[in-house]
């Protein structure tokens, strides 16, 4: 962990770092959900895309808690995956194919945590992303799981 005290714009860029890419996972999986054809698949994707909304408003309140407005749009990579998605859905990849994608998306995510957890975030911030990381954590798993639950058909 970096031992140095962040400045609050540092705290400020990672948490807006974190924000974008919470957006583009609440969209992935609203997008996900829409292009589903499993029933429980659609019901967890949504449950997802309505989990990362949440986060986004954790993590929004902290950046305004440090006085600054926080980001309000996603990021081009996030873009990128969910035009994939698209692609691979339009192409009769099904259900297999999202879920590789969504999967690829949240190996993305726990990556960007990770690395924002080497910080020297201030305790509070530091709890939500830890907490938010577990979350995402159980999602991949549960995505993968779903992913070769399909493969073994």
């Amino acid at each position: 962990m970096n031992q140095s005290a962040m400045t609050p714009d540092h705290v400020i860029n990672t948490l807006n770092g974190l924000i974008e890419l919470n957006r583009d996972g609440q969209k992935g999986f609203q997008e996900a959900a829409e292009k589903m054809e499993a029933p429980e698949l659609k019901t967890f994707c949504l449950e997802q895309s309505r989990s990362r909304t949440h986060f986004v408003g954790e993590l929004q309140t902290q950046v305004h808690s440090l006085g600054r407005e926080p980001e309000d749009s996603g990021t081009v990579s996030g873009a990128l995956q969910r035009g994939w998605l698209n692609l691979k859905a339009a192409l009769g990849g099904g259900d297999h194919a999202i879920l590789e994608t969504t999967e690829s998306a949240e190996d993305h995510a726990l990556d960007t945590y990770r690395t924002a957890l080497t910080e020297s975030l201030p305790a509070d911030v530091r709890e939500i992303a830890e907490r938010q990381l577990e979350s995402i954590k159980l999602s991949h798993d549960k995505v993968k799981t779903l992913r070769y639950s399909l493969e073994r058909q």
